[in-house]
């Protein structure tokens, strides 16, 4: 009986862990590996337990335990750190700070 309960209990676990992560895929401007980087860095700091942004597609895709983060506090900070979001524009400030190469085409202005 103790067995089966502990089986249990620790099935249950790892199904919390396992759907309590909410994988989302977000547009981000950026240009080079450097980008990757500090965009994927922006996103952990922001509660993603993990991030992989794609150079060629532009997406990011994250998860996250949404009881801790949500999409928009990730794309708040990936702004913050000087790259545009589907949703988030980067001040022009945070932009002028990014590396050269970094400094990926802005398409409109939307401040």
């Amino acid at each position: 009986m103790k067995k089966q309960f502990l089986f249990l209990s620790l099935l249950m676990m790892v199904f919390s862990l396992v759907f309590a992560q909410t994988p989302t895929t977000i547009k981000v401007s950026g240009n080079c590996a450097m980008c990757k980087k500090h965009i994927e860095k922006a996103a952990k700091d922001a509660g993603a337990s993990t991030a992989s942004w794609d150079k060629v597609s532009k997406l990011l895709t994250v998860s996250f335990d949404a009881s801790k983060t949500s999409s928009d506090k990730i794309e708040t900070s990936i702004a913050g750190a000087g790259y545009d979001t589907e949703h988030k524009i980067a001040t022009e400030e945070a932009y002028k700070k990014l590396d050269e190469c970094c400094q990926y085409d802005r398409k409109t202005k939307k401040h």
